[in-house]
């Protein structure tokens, strides 16, 4: 351990965080969380026996930064979106596939039931992850089934204890119906995308409204929903403040510098166009929420107007996104294309106060291409070092918007196939 590395251990707060090694390059080369930073990761360099990828990996940090957190499942989120930006190498050769796992809930059965899997499959299922801690994810889903109760096994009609104990809906003593048990089902999986504050807003509003109404029964379960997701903080995992401290995140604060913001972009959008020779064009829209994919703020576009001209598809996609008032205004728009692309889209957002920028990939959408940033007050595209923390996030929104519109594509041409 060198000197410099020594002492700034010294400063390692006793807090839930996310941490992360570094050789001598700078490069981050694997990404952990921690219920207490201060603790794990001084074991990193203690005198203890270690497994030999482990020791290699000590051998070869030179460097340990962090970011803190409330708790220890703010920290399970963050690992999981810092791993997915950044790739480190250690993560890939230390990985137990024991330990990743998502869950997994049947959205189109009848009545669904939730579970865990190290491996989602294309069944049309919703699928939300992946967690490297697999203990820790199936600990807090099993703390939120009291908050929003669920079946664990396929659904058979008959009473159980976990009935008794009110861990199922009810559905099989009347309890409930089938469609009231999916709406509050769509609420657990928002809460484990990292759509926290948004869901706790909306209870406290539908308590009141319903209240108003008379209707007390339903006031009564937004009411015990609301006061169940607060108290949770107190017992472990979650907390109804915002997560990450974007202050700490060195992409959100290189950004605000490379384009003169006042502040780090909290909300990005980051937008692609797909089809196949002007056929099934789809436009997809991602959202990244202080650094972190935010997916259930995701949405996709069906193009209507010049569907083989993409950048006129661009055009659309915008102007519609503008319309929705409803939504959050983004602090920054990263768009799949180059100077014309911006060129184009920039009078769309100019009377909203919104930053636009472009990466040119020249068609290239794989994790290796360059980062070439097309900024408007810039002459030539910037070029990024592919290893920058900028570079990483840019390429993370880029990968899931392409992602996401090629996924839309190929559903739309399933069906048209089908018609």
């Amino acid at each position: 351990m060198n000197e410099a590395l020594k002492q700034k251990l010294s400063k390692l707060p006793a807090s839930p965080g996310v941490y992360f090694h570094k050789n001598s390059s700078g490069e981050i080369i694997y990404v952990g969380k921690a219920a207490v930073l201060k603790n794990r990761v001084r074991q990193y360099f203690q005198n203890t026996k270690k497994d030999p990828k482990t020791t290699a990996l000590v051998a070869e940090i030179y460097d340990t930064d962090w970011i803190v957190v409330d708790t220890e499942m703010d920290a399970l989120f963050l690992e999981s979106e810092m791993i997915k930006r950044y790739m480190p190498k250690w993560n890939i050769l230390l990985r137990d596939d024991k330990t990743v796992s998502y869950v997994r809930i049947d959205m189109k059965s009848e009545v669904p039931y939730v579970s865990f899997t190290r491996n989602p499959i294309d069944d049309k299922a919703t699928y939300v992850g992946p967690f490297y801690g697999k203990s820790s994810i199936e600990k807090a889903v099993r703390i939120l089934r009291h908050i929003f109760p669920y079946y664990d096994k396929p659904y058979t009609g008959k009473k159980s204890l976990n009935t008794d104990l009110n861990l199922t809906p009810g559905i099989e003593v009347g309890k409930t119906t089938a469609k009231d048990y999916k709406r509050n089902l769509k609420k657990l999986i928002r809460y484990l995308e990292g759509d926290r504050e948004k869901i706790l807003r909306e209870l406290e509003k539908t308590m009141h409204d319903e209240s108003a109404k008379g209707n007390y029964e339903l006031a009564a379960e937004a009411r015990d929903q609301l006061f169940g997701l607060k108290e949770l903080k107190k017992k472990i995992v979650f907390s109804n403040k915002e997560f990450l401290d974007i202050s700490s995140d060195q992409a959100l604060k290189q950004l605000q510098e490379l384009l003169g913001l006042k502040e780090p972009p909290r909300r990005i959008e980051g937008y692609d166009i797909s089809h196949q020779s002007g056929k099934n064009t789809v436009g997809s829209m991602v959202v990244f929420i202080n650094g972190t994919a935010t997916r259930n703020e995701y949405r996709k576009f069906k193009i209507r107007t010049s569907t083989s001209d993409d950048l006129k598809s661009m055009q659309e996609m915008i102007s519609r996104r503008l319309k929705h008032k409803e939504w959050d205004y983004p602090d920054l728009i990263i768009l799949d294309g180059g100077k014309t692309q911006v060129s184009a889209i920039l009078p769309l957002v100019e009377p909203y106060n919104i930053p636009v920028i472009g990466r040119d990939k020249s068609g290239d959408h794989s994790k290796s291409a360059s980062v070439k940033l097309i900024i408007p007050e810039h002459q030539e595209p910037l070029a990024l070092s592919n290893g920058s923390h900028v570079a990483r996030l840019i390429a993370r929104i880029d990968e899931e918007a392409h992602r996401f519109a090629i996924t839309y594509h190929t559903l739309l041409k399933r069906r048209n196939m089908l018609k």
